[in-house]
């Protein structure tokens, strides 16, 4: 019987630095992992980027079992899907700031606050610049699906 390896991972995204500070921390939690790499793309990267090429080289280079994808939403989302063809992984996760929280270069919501589901409160009065503008948009277009989905719902009972 083959004995468990554990998982081969690289993490994609975060400043330059960040991701190697949070892969030593993720090793460290997490023995079972080996952090196989890193790419902390530049400022501008989605999926029309010059450097998609690099990210993708170094990516499959290393062979990893689970890519941790740290660029933000959509922006992550939107990149994984669109590059899925190309990535020789097994699974992509979408982790937004989480590569940041585990190198300690941000802080996480008090223990309450994520009780609550208010952990989108403390990013947002921590850094309002960046994301209360994207906040702000996607909490209006999710009452619209949310709405849409109401109507069709109803619609399909009556």
């Amino acid at each position: 019987m083959e004995q468990h390896q554990g998982a081969r991972v690289f993490l994609l995204g975060a400043a330059e630095g960040v991701a190697a500070k949070s892969a030593l921390e993720i090793e460290k939690r997490w023995p079972s992992i080996t952090i196989y790499g890193y790419y902390s793309p530049p400022m501008g990267f989605n999926a029309q980027a010059l450097t998609n090429a690099t990210a993708i080289e170094l990516i499959n280079k290393e062979k990893p079992d689970i890519l941790i994808v740290g660029l933000g939403a959509p922006k992550q989302e939107i990149w994984t899907h669109i590059m899925q063809q190309e990535l020789q992984v097994k699974v992509a996760l979408c982790v937004g700031a989480s590569i940041e929280f585990l190198a300690g270069e941000k802080s996480r919501a008090p223990k309450f606050m994520r009780a609550m589901g208010l952990e989108w409160l403390h990013r947002t009065l921590s850094e309002p610049k960046r994301l209360m503008g994207r906040y702000w948009r996607d909490a209006k277009i999710f009452q619209v699906i949310v709405l849409k989905e109401l109507v069709l719902n109803f619609q399909g009972k009556n």
